[in-house]
């Protein structure tokens, strides 16, 4: 049976670091999380590989050996790279989780986000969406007014989804409301897939709700996004998420991600920006008027500025979404060169060069010694 490759699981590269093997897990978690996926076994397993795949690439010890053994080299260590498989802990499996809800009860921007949810309730409390922004509106923040739908809870069924709210035993878990999971020597318990840690399922679905146990109700919010959120970073609207049964209201997450612009290129809080120069103007050194985030720049342009040179600017980039300071804007020099001559500007640029003598053709020297070995070459093949 062929192994896939946990990289490949993880869609990352083999040389990716810590970060980018986080983000890539956090991102695809989220995604095949059984909670996500009520019901929907290839969900399931692909979220058990995920696991599988991050505890042990995130550890560099166990990432040394799978890179030269493949996973027999881990079994072979006694360390299975399986979830909750040896070598793992309970701190190290929580820790995991809350990286990837961001647990712990943070406040307003970056947030922790916790799955609160009642007893025999269908739903979490708190819940997330993906919010698009302009780049102007992330670099300078803005208000924002967003439409929304939050969860209540079905009075019929009283948040079961079941006629009369009439619930039977589970017959996955036998009303445990969780099932064993061996791996390796090791058992774990984890809620049942089927009644979702309940116990319980449902006999006949409630007409009012179609057994969803839940209405939607709309809501119009204003939200201060603050200057400098980038892609990825998460803002939390307290008391805006779902509503439970007893009227308690949960957290809306705001996962943001930012349009690319047509000029400036953001990394982090530093921003580069790519300048056009006609060759002229780099051989002579012109001083030059550049957009910044704010407004223009001058950029002084060195005599004989290479394609590609760097100018920083300090304290023009993008704020820092946690008060520290600012980023740098960053000028790329792109040469320019004339795409047509007319016999006019050919005799000009033919008698500028005469006027530059051997450094006109700086190649003639360098290239003296080749022609000369290319020619010893030749000579000692016809000898041969």
């Amino acid at each position: 049976m062929t192994e896939i490759d946990y990289y490949e699981i993880l869609q990352v590269s083999k040389n990716c670091n810590g970060s980018e093997l986080k983000k890539s897990y956090r991102k695809l978690a989220m995604k095949y999380h059984p909670d996500r996926n009520p019901d929907d076994q290839e969900a399931e397993d692909k979220f058990k590989e995920l696991s599988e795949a991050y505890e042990v690439l995130k550890d560099e010890s166990k990432r040394s050996i799978y890179d030269q053994y493949g996973k027999a080299g881990l079994e072979g260590r006694g360390m299975g790279g399986g979830f909750g498989g040896g070598g793992q802990n309970m701190d190290d499996i929580m820790d995991m989780f809350n990286s990837m809800f961001g647990g712990g009860g943070g406040n307003g921007f970056g947030g922790g986000r916790q799955q609160r949810r009642e007893s025999n309730q269908k739903y979490n409390l708190d819940f997330e969406m993906e919010f698009p922004l302009k780049f102007n509106e992330a670099v300078f923040g803005c208000d924002k007014k967003i439409d929304i739908k939050y969860k209540v809870s079905c009075d019929d069924c009283n948040g079961t989804g079941a006629e009369n709210g009439k619930l039977e035993t589970c017959d996955y878990c036998n009303g445990q409301g969780q099932v064993v999971m061996k791996q390796g020597f090791m058992s774990f318990a984890q809620p049942c897939p089927k009644c979702h840690g309940e116990g319980q399922k449902v006999a006949s679905s409630c007409g009012s709700c179609s057994g969803r146990g839940y209405h939607e109700e709309p809501e119009t919010i204003t939200l201060n996004i603050p200057a400098g959120v980038d892609t990825g970073n998460r803002l939390r609207a307290q008391g805006h998420g779902n509503q439970s049964k007893s009227g308690q209201r949960g957290d809306l997450y705001l996962t943001f991600n930012v349009e690319t612009d047509e000029h400036f290129v953001r990394d982090g809080n530093n921003v580069y920006i790519e300048v056009p120069v006609f060759f002229t103007q780099a051989v002579l050194g012109e001083s030059i008027t550049i957009p910044c985030l704010d407004g223009e720049l001058e950029l002084d342009l060195k005599v004989g500025t290479k394609d590609k040179a760097q100018f920083s600017f300090k304290d023009e980039g993008v704020a820092d979404v946690h008060g520290n300071g600012k980023g740098q804007l960053i000028a790329q020099v792109k040469i320019v060169y004339p795409k047509k001559l007319n016999d006019e500007q050919k005799e000009l640029l033919s008698k500028l060069q005469e006027t530059f003598g051997v450094e006109s053709s700086p190649h003639t020297s360098k290239f003296d010694s080749a022609f000369s070995k290319v020619t010893d070459w030749f000579k000692s093949r016809k000898e041969d």
